[in-house]
Parts: structure tokens; C-alpha cells; sequence
């Protein structure tokens, strides 16, 4: 008796499991299961690294499909001002034209061979950007502006 009650919980559990996995694989653009916010680091730290190698390209970091991945960037003197986030791809193209980073510069090279600034990237959906807190930590806020819950209040 013990052995078929073990042998029953594992097969409703595999079930559930199953039936989850389906849903959320089925509804992928309505369920997102990562965090909405991403803890990058020190500011001294990043800007440091975007002042002597160009600005950063983050992947996707909230879904597998890349349609999200961002550039993060730095300007001034200041670690703490200065942040923003823009798309990775060229405000006067789709999201399917991914730009790459000339090394060592603020330029870029998009889908199509062209050289532009960082000022001709898209920009992002509004409230997706970086949070500084008053300690030097950079976060980022993945969540747009739409997604948000009406009573949710940003801070930066």
C-alpha cells in the first residue's frame, strides 16, 4: 500500500508539473516568471568600464526570444548621473536589425552595415531604465510603464 500511494503522488506531481510547464510555455508573453528589476552593480564600477570600453550590450534579460536586448550607458563624471538605457537596434529600424558595438568606442554597426552613434538607438518603453540608489547600486527596471500595476509607485 505504502509503495502505490508513493508511486501516486509522483505521477499527480509529474501532472502538475506538466500542466504547468504547457500553460506558461503557451501563454509566454502574458507569464514571465524572472524578476522585473536586475541588480547590476557599483556605479564606479560600470562607469569605469563604459568610459575606457564604449557602452554595455545586455542580452535579453527577461525572455529567451532577444527582442529586448538593451544597451546600457554612462556619461559624465559622476558615477551616480548619467545612466540610461536605450534598445539595441536603430531607432529608424525593427527590432529584428541588432546593432554591435565598434570596441573601444560609442559607436555602433547595425544589421545593414551602417555606422551610428548611440543617439540613433531606439529608445526604451517608458519606465524601463536604471535606478541608482543612494549607495551606488545600479539596477535596471525592466518593466514598462503599461505593465506596471496602478497603484505601484517607481522611485529613482
Amino acid at each position: 500500500m505504502p509503495v502505490a500511494a508513493g508511486i501516486a503522488f509522483f505521477i499527480v506531481l509529474g501532472l502538475l508539473l506538466w500542466g504547468v510547464a504547457a500553460y506558461i510555455s503557451g501563454n509566454s508573453q502574458e507569464v514571465n516568471i524572472a524578476p522585473s528589476t536586475v541588480d547590476i552593480g557599483r556605479t564606479k564600477t560600470y562607469a569605469a568600464i563604459i568610459a575606457s570600453e564604449g557602452p554595455l550590450i545586455l542580452p535579453d534579460l527577461l525572455r529567451a526570444n532577444g527582442k529586448r536586448t538593451i544597451v546600457l550607458d554612462h556619461t559624465g563624471d559622476d558615477p551616480q548621473q548619467g545612466w540610461r538605457v536605450l534598445m539595441a537596434y536603430p531607432a529608424d529600424r525593427g527590432v529584428d536589425c541588432k546593432v554591435e558595438l565598434i570596441k573601444g568606442t560609442r559607436t555602433f554597426t547595425d544589421c545593414e552595415g551602417r555606422t551610428i552613434g548611440i543617439d540613433d538607438l531606439a529608445a526604451p518603453e517608458q519606465g524601463v531604465g536604471p535606478v541608482v540608489s543612494p549607495d551606488g547600486q545600479l539596477t535596471l527596471d525592466l518593466l514598462p510603464a503599461s505593465a506596471e500595476p496602478s497603484d505601484t509607485v517607481k522611485s529613482s
